[in-house]
C-alpha cells in the first residue's frame, strides 16, 4: 500500500480558510435580503390637522372655548402621536426581531455548515485514522511475518547446527572408539614386545652369566698367564742384564733386541687384558669386527689420548672400544722403562676385536 503523504502547512490552512470566507459571504448575503425585503413604512402624517385663524373681533368666551379646543386638539395630536410612535417601534423592533431571526438561521445555517464541515473532517480523519490503522495493520502483519520468518531461520539454522554438532559428537565417539581400538592394540603389541624383549633380555642375562663365568675363568687363566709372563719378564730381564754385563758386544745387542721384542709382546697383551677388564660389550658386538685405535701414553705408563685409526664399521663397538683403553687409566708395569723401550709407546697403534676384548 502506498504510504499516504502528510499535507503541508498550507494545504492544511486552505480549505478551512475557504469555508470561513463562504461563510461569511452567506452571512452577509442574507442580512442584505432580509433589509431589502422589510416593508417600507409610511411617512408619518399628522392626524388633526388645525387651522388657526385669527379672530380681529372674539368674545372673551369663545376665546376660551378656542384655547379649549386647541388644548384638546394638542392631547389629541399628541396622543396619536404617541400612538404612532409605538407602531413604528413595533414594526422596528418586528423588523429587528426578523433580522436577527434571519441572522440566527444564518448562523444556525453557518454552524450546520461548520458542523457539516467539521463532520466531513471527522469522516476524512477517521478515514486517515482507519487507513493509517490498516497500514499498521499490514506494516504489523508485514513485521510479524518477517519475524516468524527470522525465527523459522534461526530455527533452520539451530536445526542445523544440532545436526552439525550431532554428526561432530558421532564423529568423536567413531574417533574415540577407533581410538581405543587402537590403544588396545597397541597394548597388545607392547605387551607382546615387552614378553618379546623380557625373552630377550632373559635370554641376554643368561648369555651374560654365561659370558661372565667364562669371563672369570678367562681372567683366572689371563691372570695366571700375566703372572707367568711377568715372571719370565723378570727372568728374562735379569739374563739380559747379566748378558748386557759381559764383554760380548754383538751378543749384548742381540739380547738386548731380543729383550725389546719380548717386552714389547708383554705390554700388548698386558694393554688387551686391562682394556678387556673395563669392555661393555655392545649388542652390535659381533665376531670377525676389527678395530684399529691410535693410543698416547706418558713414561709413567698413563693413557693420555684414544681414538680410532681405522673403524670397524660398526660405531657402538668401536665406542666400546675406545672407553675400555681409556678406562684403563695407567699401567703401573711400565713406570721405570728406559726412554728407549718406552719411546714405541709414546704414540702405537694397536688393533682389537670382541674375541680381544673378551678374554
Amino acid at each position: 500500500m502506498q504510504q499516504q503523504r502528510e499535507p503541508s502547512a498550507s494545504e492544511s490552512y486552505f480549505w478551512p480558510s475557504v469555508w470561513a470566507i463562504g461563510l461569511h459571504v452567506l452571512v452577509f448575503g442574507m442580512l442584505f435580503v432580509s433589509f431589502a425585503m422589510t416593508p417600507e413604512l409610511p411617512p408619518a402624517k399628522p392626524i388633526v390637522q388645525a387651522t388657526l385663524y385669527q379672530l380681529k373681533s372674539k368674545s372673551q368666551a369663545t376665546t376660551q372655548t378656542n384655547q379649549k379646543i386647541a388644548g384638546e386638539a394638542k392631547k389629541s395630536a399628541a396622543r396619536q402621536t404617541e400612538v404612532e410612535q409605538m407602531e413604528q417601534k413595533k414594526v422596528e423592533q418586528e423588523a429587528i426581531k426578523a433580522a436577527e431571526q434571519k441572522k440566527e438561521e444564518a448562523a444556525q445555517k453557518a454552524e450546520e455548515a461548520k458542523k457539516a464541515d467539521e463532520a466531513k473532517k471527522a469522516e476524512q480523519a477517521k478515514k486517515a485514522d482507519e487507513a493509517k490503522k490498516a497500514e499498521d495493520a499490514k506494516k504489523a502483519a508485514e513485521a510479524k511475518k518477517a519475524e516468524e520468518k527470522q525465527l523459522a531461520d534461526i530455527a533452520k539454522k539451530k536445526a542445523e547446527e544440532e545436526a552439525k554438532k550431532a554428526a561432530e559428537e558421532e564423529a568423536k565417539k567413531e574417533a574415540a572408539e577407533e581410538a581405543r581400538k587402537k590403544i588396545v592394540e597397541d597394548a597388545k603389541k607392547k605387551a607382546a614386545e615387552d614378553a618379546k624383549k623380557k625373552a630377550e633380555a632373559e635370554e641376554a642375562k643368561k648369555k651374560v652369566a654365561d659370558e661372565a663365568k667364562k669371563k672369570a675363568a678367562a681372567d683366572a687363566a689371563k691372570k695366571k698367564a700375566q703372572e707367568a709372563a711377568r715372571k719370565s719378564v723378570e727372568d728374562k730381564k735379569a739374563q739380559a742384564l747379566a748378558d748386557l754385563l759381559s764383554d760380548k758386544t754383538e751378543r749384548q745387542q742381540a739380547l738386548a733386541d731380543e729383550r725389546g721384542d719380548e717386552t714389547a709382546g708383554s705390554f700388548d697383551d698386558l694393554i688387551r687384558a686391562r682394556a678387556a677388564e673395563g669392555w661393555a660389550r655392545p649388542p652390535s658386538a659381533r665376531k670377525g669386527m676389527t678395530v684399529v685405535l691410535q693410543i698416547g701414553m706418558l713414561p709413567d705408563g698413563t693413557v693420555t689420548t684414544v681414538s680410532v685409526a681405522k673403524s670397524s664399521g660398526d660405531g657402538p663397538f668401536d665406542a666400546s672400544a675406545v672407553a675400555a683403553v681409556k678406562n684403563i687409566g695407567r699401567l703401573t708395569e711400565m713406570q721405570g722403562m728406559k726412554p728407549s723401550d718406552f719411546a714405541p709407546y709414546r704414540s702405537f697403534k694397536m688393533t682389537f676385536t670382541p674375541e680381544d676384548l673378551a678374554l
